[in-house]
């Protein structure tokens, strides 16, 4: 593939509800082009935007994907992004990298919330956004009520471009609303027909037209509104300049699979869309934390962001960068400024799903990648040494569900947590720890088939079987009662025994474990002992009376006991300890403690009332509730951690997706008596306590 200047580069993201037919539209802008000699089906497991594995086993996108190609002299660099929410991260990268967003629309289900997720996540990067209304070939589709749908939704400033003109059920001419030019695609290629009598229908589209240009300037709102027409001249230019800026979302429509309407879409693409030139220039920081401009300058410095990882255990690393300025070529000497490296770029190439094509250089407003970069993640800036700026990174979603993984074969924990490693090289969105007090590894992801897709992959890319399950809740024990116990150890072995006598208070107090003193008085227990009471004590606390949990504000106060001369040691000290901490702690009314986490939850109105029942019904406390965004409302409240495990699940199908929320730990709470019964009975179950 040649090089392009900047202002022939299009970036344009992919995106929309899962099923709207985003690959099936990039495979036939793909064929169209002469990038692919034949069109893929997502059926049949053989399109380039969704060569993973798991995609084709799927027949969905569960990675962005990279798929450049050229069309009248520019070159238009596709992003696929998945449309499943449990693979968001994919569409963050992709809105990242792009300059515009192409959103598709089924022409029969209309406006999803993948859409709207899509419509918001392009809005909230100030990204040009077009609609493609597709499968219009389906006798089920109905354009003109998606049309509706979609001003429904986003307002005025949606302007319809290309419509089909329907006779009897069949969508085979489109007609060029802006151009006045309408195509027959029935005999398979676009013949350029008559215009069709469109009567009262072409009408209120150009109605539509001339609403969205009015919305792109005062001037424009105060023509239209005072009477006077738009000149021919002004509608054009005006729907140009509207959809460059972001003021107006234009709608095309089509069938990518019969191939319907895909030329006029390409045409229009590099028509309206904003190049690179136009649109991916960057403010930076400079190295003090300074705003710094960065144009796309071919002739610049270096700049260029890691907007995308492959971590493939045969091919190597595949970091995929945008460049803003200047050109990263092989050879050359960048910097990375999270780890102040130099980086020494080596093969650069240009990829088309997971095919490689040798690249002298990825100049600026283009996206290329670079192999085996082993020292970069996604979200690093590479930037030349003369001037070091970082570059905002890519935003992910928080991860809403956890479980805890173990190999099926003992002995395998390592090769889990390298595989992990790896994993997350690629998918950020994925969190991994291992909890030190359940001695559990717990993965983190977006959803069930998030984590599902997390499973195979470990078995397929690295040779190894995980089972998953609900993940042990961190519980913690405390006591509300003082007592005072004694804790005598003496035993006699032939030659010196071993003698330690201890009396020992135990109290609440607030703290996070033991907080140990001593009032000994007369020398009962000599000085160079209490060291020994208290280790012997902190070790006990590790496990609770009740289920086997941690102590937590527990004060152990040494007050009186007894010594041998001879016989006395630490050793017999730190049992004594023991034993008193055995005897006293189920006298001081122990109880259960579990942790409460802060649930902050956006949701829509119209689910405020569901989400809310949900929350009582998990034991939880709401605080109160606060406006977000419009439609939307927050609910804060404190619910137990316990209760949380399938909450994300919950949430997704109560709001169709479009709820969120963030969950962090607070404190420790009494557990009541019923949760704490079943927490003890459980543990003696699994052997943890007798």
């Amino acid at each position: 593939m040649k090089q392009y200047p900047a202002k022939n580069i299009f970036n344009i993201a992919l995106a929309g509800h899962s099923g709207s037919g985003k690959t099936s539209i990039a495979e036939a802008m793909l064929y169209l082009s002469g990038a692919t000699d034949r069109r893929g089906k997502v059926s049949e497991g053989n399109t380039v935007c969704d060569s993973d594995p798991e995609e084709i086993r799927r027949k969905a996108s569960v990675s962005a994907a990279v798929a450049p190609l050229e069309w009248r002299n520019s070159k238009i660099n596709l992003l696929d992004a998945p449309g499943l929410f449990d693979f968001e991260g994919g569409l963050c990268e992709s809105i990242r990298a792009a300059d515009s967003v192409l959103i598709a629309v089924s022409g029969k289900d209309g406006v999803a919330v993948g859409t709207e997720k899509a419509y918001d996540a392009a809005s909230a990067r100030g990204l040009s956004k077009i609609f493609f209304v597709n499968g219009l070939a389906d006798e089920d589709a109905r354009f003109y009520r998606v049309f509706e749908d979609l001003k429904s939704h986003f307002g005025p400033s949606t302007c319809p471009v290309v419509v089909p003109y329907i006779v009897d059920g069949k969508a085979d001419i489109y007609v060029n609303i802006l151009e006045y030019k309408a195509y027959d695609y029935s005999g398979g290629k676009p013949v350029e027909v008559k215009m069709p009598d469109m009567g009262d229908r072409l009408e209120g589209l150009r109605t539509a037209i001339y609403e969205a240009v009015a919305e792109t300037s005062d001037e424009m709102f105060e023509k239209y509104f005072s009477g006077e027409p738009f000149t021919p001249e002004e509608v054009i230019v005006g729907v140009s300049k509207g959809v460059k800026s972001g003021a107006i979302t234009p709608v095309f429509c089509g069938d990518a699979i019969l191939m319907r309407g895909m030329e006029q879409f390409l045409d229009g693409l590099t028509w309206l869309a904003p190049s690179a030139e136009e649109k991916a220039g960057e403010i930076g920081a400079d190295i003090n934390g300074d705003p710094v401009e960065i144009s796309v300058n071919p002739d610049g410095a270096t700049a260029a962001l890691v907007f995308k990882t492959v971590a493939d255990p045969f091919v190597g690393k595949v970091s995929y960068i945008k460049v803003i300025s200047g050109k990263v070529a092989p050879d050359s000497q960048l910097v990375n400024m999270r780890t102040g490296n130099t980086e020494r770029i080596g093969k650069v190439v240009v990829m088309r799903g997971k095919k490689q094509e040798d690249a002298g250089f990825i100049g600026a407003g283009d996206i290329g990648a670079v192999l085996k970069l082993s020292g970069a993640n996604t979200g690093d800036t590479l930037c030349a040494p003369t001037r070091k700026v970082t570059l905002e990174g890519v935003s992910y979603p928080s991860p809403t569900l956890s479980m805890a993984i173990a190999p099926k074969t003992k002995g395998e924990e390592d090769k889990v947590a390298q595989g992990i490693f790896r994993l997350v090289e690629e998918d950020p969105t994925i969190k991994f720890a291992t909890n030190a007090e359940t001695h559990q590894m717990v993965i983190s992801g977006l959803g069930e088939q998030h984590l599902d897709v997390i499973v195979s992959k470990l078995k397929s890319k690295f040779g190894v079987d995980v089972t998953l399950q609900k993940p042990r809740v961190p519980y913690r024990e405390t006591i509300r009662k003082k007592v005072q116990v004694q804790g005598r150890h003496k035993k006699q072995t032939g030659g010196h025994g071993q003698f330690g006598d201890v009396w020992i208070e135990f109290e609440p107090c607030d703290s996070e474990g033991l907080e140990f003193g001593e009032r000994v008085v007369g020398g009962s227990v000599p000085k160079n002992f209490f060291p020994a009471v208290e280790k012997g004590l902190r070790e006990c606390i590790v496990k609770g009376p009740l289920a086997g949990y941690p102590v937590v504000g527990l004060r152990a106060t040494l007050y009186d006991g007894s010594y041998h001369p001879v016989d006395s040691s630490e050793m017999a000290f730190k049992t004594a300890a023991s034993l008193a901490y055995k005897a006293g702690m189920p006298q001081a009314s122990p109880v259960l403690l579990e942790p409460i986490g802060a649930l902050s939850a956006t949701v829509p109105d119209a689910n405020m009332g569901d989400i809310m029942g949900e929350i009582n019904k998990r034991r939880g406390r709401v605080l109160g509730m606060n406006p977000a965004k419009e439609g939307y409302q927050t609910i804060d409240a404190e619910v137990p951690m316990a209760e949380m495990a399938d909450f994300s699940t919950y949430m997704r199908q109560v709001t169709q997706g479009r709820g969120s929320y963030q969950f962090d730990f607070v404190r420790y709470e009494e557990a009541p008596a019923m949760v704490a019964q079943k927490v003890i009975e459980d543990a003696k179950a699994a052997g943890e306590i007798e």
